[in-house]
């Protein structure tokens, strides 16, 4: 409470004229400038206090220093740009906080209500107030502190935070003028996780710090890395603080027997070198590390007893920028400056410590102890000194940034057009009415790009556009270690986030010079699936092969998929090819032999009918009825025919034809054997006497009739089948599951057994009467023949029945074709073959037969 700046109340009804009078004043180091808008700026230009004198500063800082140098170029910069805030000159108020937390504060607070009269408010309290926006603090804690009590004043900060994980900063209902342009570390978690993924490590090792800084991080990889999942934690370790042999000698252990060989490591550049040296006692090599931002660009690590481990580690570093002419206005630095120096901003410490020299008076035995005395004539560029290297330019860069926001929010404010603003009554700010939190509605809003690329906007939590650089420790061969950019990280509008490296200039530490590999388990390659263990994380798991029928064409899958119908797994298990086909083809063994066979019978019949029709006049062709042997021959060679019907690919036409064909075709041939076997038994009761009457019944006509009206019955039945329920081509998978079989399916089995029962009731009848008429005379010899052919007829059809049933595929069809042949040659054989002996050798023999 000792640092709160009081003010009289503006009271229009007090005895007293209405002012705004300091309450107290604090000494601090600072450096002003005036102009139009004033900036505020907090540094750690040094690094102690003097006790009880809180704002005695001692231990000069020189990076500290820079970057409050390096805000001040860049306003120089903007006032000395036309096109950037014409015609408004800015200022700046600069002060140094001591890395102390109360000096801190009270630099926060002087900038916000003003350090001396000339910042006060007009006599009626209005008017610009003493700064517009404040740059800094660095560290999370003291920016905590300030950010609490100024955002109570929507007063914008734009910080440089780096130091700790501060998600805190993320709410805008406790800091809700708080913004700054050095990404939080949970984007830097994001950025390893990137890095991970890139090079395919998905087994990794976690080791932190034992503070807030390293127990949000591991937190925060914890959870991004499931998330994402890209990888697993083979173990997560905490790095103790202070010298604890035993405890790192554990961790080391632990490292030892991972098979994770890549390390990512939150921590401090203490624990690190804890670790290191466990890590050299035990010869530990073979690891790929992975650093933090807090350690990537630590130089205390570059030691020769370390780099033999360390070289090739991977690391994340704040954004590097040039700033082009600051070298030139860091080198105009000099200690007669004094007249831009409040209370001893410390310029000529800077000198001091600088040329190591002392200005007159000279401590007491500085001389004597060969001390020089600086005479102000020293030149900075004959200096070898990391204040005026620009190479790396990384906090500065982020300052740069900072100072750059305030201006172009500032500049976008005063283009306002009054009546057109976004403030009450579609109101304008004005550099003579403006509060900061009017500033801080345009500084959500800016958006502009640096002259480096890199654009700056801010987000609903008040963090610019995170971008990182990817660095790489090279170790040359002079023994001197190189940190070499090879990379960046990076988040925009449009693209997201994105991870650019260049693998050809990264040095790995490694014999084959070239990234490790770490995993739990290797990939499952196409054809397999993963399998997890039980009880071990995700990444670690076995490759089981795809079951057949189901495949799988990607690395890592997690499920085999099952193969479209008409398609099945190949032998690798990596793709789906379409599945083979099966019938009874014209092209294989069998069918050939069926189709010959069936031409040969075709054949054999037409010899024969030739035959007969060649000696229709001998005896034997007369007295064996000519006209129902001709019908019965043709009959016999459809019956042949209608095989063929039964190869080939299925078509609908071929199997709604091929049996009605076959069941016709039999009809007419079993027909006229019935019709035969009535004959002779006719013929014979007409030889004996008195039964002359009975062949008026059985005369030509009748027999045609008998036929036609036979026929008709099973043409009828196929015609119901076919329209009910017709025979159609069907791709059977259930035989095979790598075949398709193509086949017929029968539409209605009761048609299919009508009609091979009607054949069979016909071939029975046939086969009864020519039992009955078997000892007729020699005369009626064809009675015996025709009961063999019928004997030969029924038992191959009622051996065709189970053979059916059984015969899958392609082999129902040849078992079918094959009953109709041996039917057919049965028929053939029996009933012409002694037919065709008589009259071919025995009837033109010299005796009589």
């Amino acid at each position: 409470e000792n640092f709160y700046l009081e003010y009289n109340v503006c009271n229009s009804s007090s005895n007293l004229s209405p002012s705004c009078k300091l309450r107290r004043q604090f000494h601090l180091n600072g450096m002003h400038k005036a102009g139009d808008v004033i900036l505020g700026g907090l540094f750690e230009v040094h690094y102690t206090s003097v006790f009880p004198d809180d704002t005695l500063c001692v231990s000069f800082d020189p990076p500290g220093f820079r970057h409050a140098m390096t805000m001040a170029f860049t306003i120089d910069e903007i006032n000395k740009n036309s096109n950037l805030l014409p015609n408004v000159t800015l200022g700046y108020s600069l002060y140094d906080n001591c890395a102390t937390l109360g000096i801190g504060f009270s630099a926060a607070l002087s900038l916000a209500s003003g350090q001396e009269e000339q910042f006060l408010l007009q006599e009626n309290c209005l008017g610009t107030p003493p700064v517009m926006g404040i740059v800094g603090d660095p560290f999370s804690t003291f920016s905590i502190a300030t950010s609490n009590v100024l955002g109570l004043f929507k007063l914008p900060i734009v910080s440089l935070v780096s130091l700790s994980y501060c998600v805190l900063f993320n709410d805008r209902q406790r800091f809700p003028s708080f913004f700054r342009t050095i990404p939080s570390d949970a984007f830097q978690v994001r950025a390893m996780i990137q890095i991970l993924k890139h090079f395919d490590w998905t087994w990794v090792g976690l080791l932190v710090s034992d503070d807030d800084y390293g127990l949000h991080a591991a937190r925060s990889f914890q959870f991004d890395l499931a998330q994402s999942g890209g990888g697993c934690l083979a173990y997560s370790e905490i790095l103790p603080w202070g010298n604890d042999p035993n405890e790192y000698k554990r961790i080391v252990d632990v490292m030892t027997k991972s098979t994770a060989r890549v390390i990512i490591v939150f921590a401090h550049q203490m624990q690190m070198t804890q670790l290191m040296k466990e890590v050299v006692r035990q010869n530990v090599t073979g690891l790929q590390w992975i650093a933090s931002e807090a350690w990537t660009l630590v130089e205390g690590l570059h030691t020769t007893a370390f780099m033999p481990y360390l070289a090739g580690t991977l690391g994340i570093a704040i954004r590097c920028g040039k700033i082009p002419g600051l070298r030139e206005f860091l080198l105009r630095i000099h200690p007669d400056q004094h007249h831009m120096i409040l209370n001893a901003f410390q310029m000529r410490q800077f000198w001091e410590f600088t040329f190591q020299c002392r200005f007159a008076p000279p401590p007491a035995g500085w001389v004597e102890s060969g001390g020089a005395l600086c005479t102000g004539q020293e030149n900075l560029v004959n200096v070898e000194t990391d204040y005026l290297d620009a190479s790396e330019l990384r906090p500065e860069y982020n300052i740069y940034k900072a100072v750059y926001a305030l201006a172009y929010a500032l500049n976008d404010m005063l283009l306002c057009i009054p009546g057109k603003g976004p403030f009450r009554g579609q109101s304008c700010a004005t550099l003579q009415r403006l509060d900061p939190w009017q500033l801080m509605y345009y500084l959500e809003k800016v958006n502009f790009t640096t002259p480096n690329g890199d654009q700056v906007s801010f987000d609903e939590n008040g963090e610019a556009l995170p971008i990182y650089d990817v660095m790489n420790w090279l170790q040359l061969p002079d023994g001197r270690t190189k940190v070499q950019n090879v990379g960046e990280v990076k988040k925009s509008v449009s693209k997201g986030e994105q991870l650019t490296i260049d693998e050809d200039k990264i040095f790995w530490n490694f014999e084959l010079q070239e990234p490790p590999r770490s995993v739990c388990s290797e990939s499952c390659p196409p054809g397999t699936r993963m399998a997890r263990k039980r009880g071990q994380p995700i990444c670690c798991f076995d490759c089981i092969p795809c079951s057949e029928g189901k495949v799988s064409n990607a690395t890592d899958s997690l499920e085999c998929t099952s193969c479209p119908e008409d398609f099945w797994s190949s032998p690798q298990r990596d793709h789906c090819v379409p599945k083979k086909t099966e019938f009874l083809s014209y092209h294989e063994p069998l069918g050939i032999c069926l189709t010959t066979a069936s031409l040969l019978g075709t054949f054999v019949c037409a010899v024969v009918l030739g035959i007969f029709t060649y000696h229709r006049s001998t005896p034997i062709v007369r007295a064996n009825n000519s006209e129902l042997s001709f019908l019965l021959l043709v009959s016999l060679k459809l019956c042949f025919l209608c095989s063929l019907l039964f190869i080939g690919h299925p078509k609908l036409w071929t199997c709604q034809l091929r049996h009605a064909a076959f069941g016709i075709s039999f009809v007419l041939c079993v027909s006229c054997i019935l019709v035969k076997t009535m004959v002779v038994l006719a013929v014979f009761k007409a030889s004996k006497p008195g039964g002359g009457a009975s062949l008026k019944w059985f005369g030509a006509m009748q027999q045609r009739g008998t036929i036609m009206v036979l026929t008709s019955i099973q043409a009828a039945i196929c015609t119901a089948w076919l329209v009910s329920a017709s025979p159609a081509p069907y791709k059977n998978t259930q035989y095979h599951n790598d075949k398709i079989v193509y086949e017929c399916v029968v539409g209605s089995t009761v048609g299919f057994a009508v009609l091979l029962g009607y054949i069979g009731l016909l071939a029975t009848l046939s086969f009864l009467l020519a039992f009955l008429a078997r000892n007729l005379p020699d005369n009626f010899n064809e009675a015996k023949l025709i009961t063999f052919s019928m004997l030969i007829f029924c038992a191959v059809w009622v051996a065709f029945v189970p053979a059916y049933v059984n015969s899958p595929g392609k082999y129902a069809d040849a078992v079918e074709v094959f009953a109709i042949l041996a039917s057919s040659f049965g028929l053939l054989v029996a009933l012409f073959g002694p037919k065709c002996y008589i009259i071919l050798f025995l009837l033109h023999c010299p005796y009589d037969y």
